[in-house]
């Protein structure tokens, strides 16, 4: 029988320790579509998809990748409810619209990066990878002045190889822990539901802002409502890792 460790935590900042212990030979982290970020040593970097939190803070993320007519609403609906989010943006969507990256900025939301063509890491060799995290990087801080900490891969998958090459750049990799399904256009109710009856504490919530969401602007406030009335907080993702404690968890 094999046993493998899950670990929740992470380095959000250059230069804090990297916590290993000599009896860990190996990270999986699941993730939707099938790969797995695998094997790792003292010199491998995390993935975080949820963070062990004493307190009821979740933290919203939004993906966006193309189209201009839900992150606008999104937003609005964010300042509405006083909640700041993470976005995490491709960097093709940046230089399409600067405009709302920059709404994105003044708002107070946290951003990330997404890669820059929206394609599978794990499909791509070392080099196109590195391009790719620097080309998007470079169109995102051009707008905003700021470098992004955080990096989300395309599709949300990724290997060994793609948390070496994110570590080079000084990223960390950012999964989740809860998928709303809002990309499926499901209905308002049921992203709601998909949200507010399975959050727990430390949740790295999954969402959409690209058009192709076409339900996620009228889920948000229910969703938050509820989510408040049972005793949540949200925060971005930077501040839920800003304390956290790795976890781990022996899977057989």
């Amino acid at each position: 029988m094999r046993f493998f460790w899950i670990w929740n935590g992470m380095r959000i900042k250059q230069g804090m320790i990297i916590v290993t212990s000599a009896f860990f030979a190996a990270i999986i982290l699941f993730i939707e579509g099938g790969d797995l970020a695998v094997f790792t040593n003292n010199n491998v970097p995390l993935a975080i998809d949820h963070v062990k939190s004493e307190d009821k803070r979740l933290a919203l993320t939004f993906d966006i990748s193309w189209g201009e007519t839900k992150a606008l609403p999104i937003l609005e609906e964010l300042k509405q409810n006083k909640v700041k989010a993470s976005f995490f943006i491709s960097g093709a969507w940046a230089e399409r619209h600067p405009e709302i990256v920059e709404q994105i900025a003044k708002d107070g939301h946290e951003i990330g990066n997404l890669g820059y063509r929206y394609e599978n890491y794990t499909s791509m060799k070392d080099e196109e990878i590195k391009k790719d995290i620097i080309r998007s990087n470079e169109a995102i801080k051009k707008v905003t002045d700021d470098q992004p900490e955080l990096l989300r891969p395309p599709n949300g998958n990724f290997d060994k190889r793609v948390l070496i090459l994110s570590e080079k750049f000084n990223y960390t990799v950012i999964h989740w822990s809860l998928d709303s399904e809002d990309w499926k256009n499901p209905g308002v109710d049921k992203i709601v539901q998909n949200v507010t009856t399975q959050a727990d504490p430390g949740d790295i919530i999954l969402m959409h802002a690209s058009d192709s969401a076409k339900q996620t602007v009228e889920a948000i406030p229910e969703m938050i409502s509820v989510l408040k009335k049972k005793g949540y907080s949200f925060v971005t993702v930077s501040e839920l890792v800003s304390n956290a404690k790795i976890n781990t968890k022996e899977v057989k």
